[in-house]
């Protein structure tokens, strides 16, 4: 790195829209070399994911097809920020509508970039605790979406053996586990 690390952006151009993500193009002049290289950025709205443990202590999973890398991923339900919205109340709706489970006591546990090296949004993580079945499904029409409960012993040694694939789940696992282990 050099003395004046700061990359400056020369201009910009928007791109196209991506259905969840508007592209932008930023023209960056990196300060080792002063060359102005082209750079992508995909503008997004926050979004939520939720580690939410039932009276049994059980965590509930979202299994889905994921289709960037053409599988079925075990993952914490979650979405997208709508415009206008906070992230705690955003939270409290992807939970109802991505597993019909409602929560009696919520605590933030953080956020992350979504991907920081092309992305511009984050993601944030919640704790659900006390969660019950309260309502239907109420699916996006690209969903299909099978609810797995999970006891957290279970859920610990799958996390901790590498056997959760989306990097949020992760995230928010690891997180919830460190306030988890400190409040028993």
């Amino acid at each position: 790195m050099t003395e004046n690390n700061e990359w400056q952006r020369v201009r910009s151009e928007q791109g196209p829209d991506l259905k969840l993500f508007h592209a932008r193009f930023d023209y960056m002049r990196n300060p080792r070399n002063a060359q102005t290289e082209r750079m992508i950025i995909l503008e997004s709205p926050d979004s939520v994911n939720i580690v939410a443990v039932t009276d049994k202590q059980e965590i509930l999973f979202v299994r889905q097809y994921r289709f960037g890398i053409g599988e079925y991923t075990l993952e914490l339900p979650g979405g997208i920020v709508d415009p206008g919205e906070e992230h705690g109340i955003a939270a409290h709706r992807e939970l109802q509508e991505e597993t019909g489970h409602s929560a009696q006591k919520w605590q933030y546990l953080g956020r992350i970039p979504s991907n920081p090296v092309f992305m511009d949004s984050y993601v944030h993580h919640w704790w659900a605790a006390g969660v019950k079945h309260t309502h239907d499904l109420k699916l996006d029409i690209g969903e299909d979406v099978e609810v797995v409960l999970l006891p957290i012993s279970e859920v610990k040694e799958k996390l901790f053996s590498g056997q959760f694939q989306h990097p949020h789940a992760v995230n928010a696992l690891l997180c919830f586990f460190h306030h988890y282990e400190e409040d028993r």
